[in-house]
């Protein structure tokens, strides 16, 4: 047989280059190798060192060198829980619907307490722009004890038929620019529908806060929309709720009838001084001097009473509510939540103006107070 490599079918195999592939030559068989006699060796005996051997001890490790601390990162924000009151097994998340309704029944308590009268008369001028607030001071003397007269110095009773303070707080629509406050001296000369002509708080002796309120609207052609009054023990127990109120005075004045003798300068006033600096009309310009001063003590005492010193103290708080609704007098119509947008927009510093004058006069009503007819008329048509 020859040496060419064939594929199963006897063909020859070519390789690449056309020629024929040789089988390759079979290796001759080896003779296997002859296996080495293994010697019997007797067994190797150990010794007791070798069959016990002692450990030998680990070297001890070296104490690693500690590493100087790094800063610790910020760690990421994480919302705190609110702490469990330990006793009662609830969290403070629990008290707030519970302040909530607490809250919600005082405001109705004190709007309980409130004293309403008809304050807006039948017939009333056409709406206006804005929200219309008259703010009155009674002169009244009711209620007050013999102790509160020695310690507020207003003399006896002469019954509830004076104000001492009339403003016109006019709050514009929303975006309208700020509040302002007009005072009214007492002593304006105008007509009194039904009566003449007479000084302005006239009308509140012949008729109570309903001519009162229909006088003004006349006078000014603004519609009252909120009505507020508020009396001389009154005054003095909210101040001393709010322990005293700090006043800038710009002379010294001494007035024996208004109970009054003050320094020159910044000081804190309680509740008689207080009432004292805005009834007295010893200085130069008298009645309109008086106006400026009771717009500067308002001012003062809004922001005492809205301070959070005051909100969260319930040592002031409390007095402070309780004083405020027992001598509050408002209109039928009107509610805690109406005072409390007129004590927000008296917090916001409003404008603060007297009505325009042209003089002084003497007529059968006493010394009276004139108006400038054209000032006065331009000042209330900006507010309608």
């Amino acid at each position: 047989m020859d040496d060419i490599a064939r594929d199963r079918n006897g063909n020859p195999i070519y390789d690449r280059y056309g020629r024929p592939v040789r089988r390759r030559a079979a290796r001759p068989a080896q003779a296997p190798r002859p296996q080495r006699a293994q010697q019997q060796q007797p067994p190797r005996r150990l010794t007791p060192q070798q069959r016990f051997p002692v450990p030998t001890p680990r070297p001890e490790r070296p104490v690693p060198t500690p590493r100087p601390e790094r800063p610790m990162a910020r760690p990421p924000f994480q919302r705190r829980r609110l702490p469990r009151l330990q006793g009662c097994g609830c969290s403070l998340k629990a008290l707030i619907p519970l302040l909530l309704v607490l809250l919600l029944v005082t405001t109705l308590w004190v709007d309980t307490q409130l004293n309403r009268v008809d304050a807006l008369p039948t017939h009333q001028v056409p709406n206006t722009s804005g929200t219309n607030w008259l703010l009155v001071g009674s002169d009244s003397r009711q209620g007050l004890s013999e102790a509160d007269i020695q310690r507020l110095g207003t003399g006896g009773d002469i019954g509830t038929g004076r104000t001492d303070t009339i403003m016109l707080l006019h709050i514009p629509r929303l975006g309208g620019g700020k509040p302002t406050l007009v005072s009214i001296p007492r002593d304006s000369y105008v007509p009194i529908p039904g009566h003449g002509s007479a000084k302005i708080n006239a009308a509140f002796a012949y008729g109570g806060p309903q001519l009162l309120v229909e006088t003004v609207e006349q006078s000014t052609g603004l519609r009252i929309d909120h009505y507020a009054e508020i009396g001389m023990g009154g005054l003095a127990n909210v101040v001393d709720s709010v322990g005293g109120v700090q006043i800038c005075v710009k002379e010294a004045i001494n007035d024996p009838l208004a109970n009054l003798n003050v320094s020159a300068g910044c000081q804190k006033m309680n509740g008689p001084t207080a009432l004292g600096y805005v009834r007295t009309r010893a200085t130069a310009e008298g009645d309109l001097d008086r106006v400026v001063r009771q717009r500067q003590f308002l001012s003062a005492l809004l922001d005492k009473a809205t301070s959070p010193w005051t909100l969260l103290n319930p040592f002031r708080m409390l007095p402070l509510i309780m004083h405020t609704a027992a001598t509050f007098s408002v209109d039928r119509g009107d509610h805690v939540w109406h005072l409390a947008r007129l004590a927000w927009a008296m917090r916001s510093s409003p404008e603060t103006k007297t009505v325009p004058i042209s003089g002084f006069a003497n007529y059968d009503v006493g010394s009276v107070v004139l108006w400038d007819d054209n000032a006065s008329a331009q000042l209330w048509n900006s507010l309608r």
